[in-house]
């Protein structure tokens, strides 16, 4: 189930990149000018997290834009809804949603998939 879940998660994130990639969106920066957060970044995270929350609503979860969503569990969720924001700003397809899951503090599994190349790696 972990895993099925990984899979449906990074391609909920990929599936909001897809939709944002090279049309209009809104772009905001966090701390200095080359540290962008795009509309998009907001949008994949959030579908991401909801797959996690139905398929597991009582892990934790670290996301880069919305920080932690702690719960008790010994099981953690990192999100990178897009690695490489400044490309996909800039319509450079090289940019991809990162997830790994953590039990006890050890990465045991994680997944990368780059939407506009559709390339998945796990």
């Amino acid at each position: 189930m972990l895993k099925q879940t990984l899979f449906e998660a990074v391609q909920a994130g990929g599936t909001e990149l897809k939709k944002f990639f090279n049309n209009e969106f809104k772009i905001s920066h966090k701390d200095g000018v080359n540290n962008l957060v795009t509309e998009a970044d907001h949008a994949a995270e959030a579908a991401i997290i909801a797959v996690i929350k139905k398929n597991f609503p009582g892990h934790q979860i670290l996301a880069e834009e919305t920080g932690k969503h702690a719960n008790d569990s010994n099981y953690k969720w990192i999100i990178d809804p897009i690695d490489g924001t400044v490309n996909f700003a800039h319509g450079i397809p090289l940019c991809c949603v990162a997830i790994a899951i953590e039990k006890d503090g050890e990465v045991i599994m994680s997944s990368v998939y780059a939407p506009i190349l559709n390339e998945l790696f796990f």
